[in-house]
């Protein structure tokens, strides 16, 4: 990583587009590479002051306030050491499917992370930022894990991207997702509501159960589509909480696991299927319904991926 040597104190001057942001979440965009801890005791000392003055970290930034920045150590905000290929670039322009002026909504391919860190270089959130001048402000409304495809929304200016975190808060962005589960899923089952707790192991993978005690509330909604005999049922999945793992967890609780999911599905099962095709999750971002900030409402969708369609080809002869 290329790194810039201390230097002069920083005055920033807040634009409009940046208002209403916190403190602390600001300086962790614009201090890219340096730890949050860091960031935190910085302000914490007063070595980060608004208007001359100290701050607390949940501090909503206004338009025109003036921010010191005490010299520091830190990756440089081009962060030139990210380097993407330009084929993926021309690869993930091709699946922008909504873009204007404050929304945009990318059909994620599956196997890529939304963010890097863990080894890898970049994630799709850098992607975006290097394909036009006016996505460099691109946020990230929601997420997707790194095997799910589908749609994926960002925002383009802060303003629209807490419009959109209210919906979610609100429970008023629909999201729908396509998946394939081993097994028959009974037609009445339609809501499943474990609570679910997310932990760490020591080599620093992510893990969810279900746990009454210490889970957080979880709830999805699903609907059968179809099935392929008693060995496998299509499903549209609505998660009404946005728990991580949240899907493929309720799947799994309900005996009914996501075909290809290596973390909480059937390793037996889908060693079978290898020779069908299986190579990923079987599970896909299918639709996205908000309202944009004129007040009209946007629907999104995205088709199945082919690798799944010919696996359900597959599946069906």
């Amino acid at each position: 990583m290329s790194l810039k040597l201390p230097y002069a104190v920083e005055f920033l001057t807040i634009e409009v587009s940046q208002e209403g942001q916190r403190l602390d979440n600001f300086l962790l965009t614009y201090l890219k590479g340096v730890p949050k801890s860091r960031i935190y005791r910085l302000i914490r000392k007063g070595e980060v002051r608004v208007n001359k003055h100290r701050i607390k970290p949940d501090y909503r930034i206004q338009a025109a306030d003036i921010i010191r920045i005490p010299p520091i150590v830190r990756l440089d905000k081009s962060d030139e050491s990210i380097i993407i290929p330009e084929g993926l670039k021309r690869q993930i322009k091709e699946t922008i499917l909504l873009d204007n002026s404050s929304v945009l909504v990318i059909n994620k391919p599956t196997k890529l992370a939304v963010h890097g860190g863990s080894g890898l270089k970049f994630g799709l959130i850098d992607i975006v930022r290097q394909l036009s001048p006016e996505l460099l402000t691109a946020e990230l409304v929601h997420r997707l894990d790194r095997d799910t495809s589908g749609c994926l929304m960002l925002a383009t200016s802060y303003q629209s991207l807490t419009f959109l975190h209210e919906q979610l808060k609100n429970h008023s962005i629909l999201k729908e997702y396509w998946c394939l589960v081993h097994g028959s899923w009974p037609d009445d089952l339609s809501e499943v509501s474990f609570p679910l707790h997310k932990f760490m192991l020591k080599s620093g993978e992510r893990l969810v159960i279900a746990d009454s005690d210490k889970g957080k509330d979880a709830l999805t909604k699903f609907v059968v589509r179809k099935r392929l005999g008693d060995d496998f049922t299509i499903l549209s999945a609505f998660p009404i909480t946005g728990r991580t793992h949240q899907i493929r967890v309720h799947a799994k609780e309900s005996g009914f696991p996501i075909v290809g999911d290596v973390k909480y599905g059937d390793a037996v099962l889908d060693q079978n299927l290898k020779k069908s095709g299986l190579n990923r999750l079987c599970l896909h971002a299918s639709k996205l319904q908000f309202m944009m900030d004129c007040g009209k409402k946007q629907v999104v969708e995205a088709s199945l991926p082919e690798e799944l369609e010919q696996l359900i080809a597959r599946l069906r002869s």
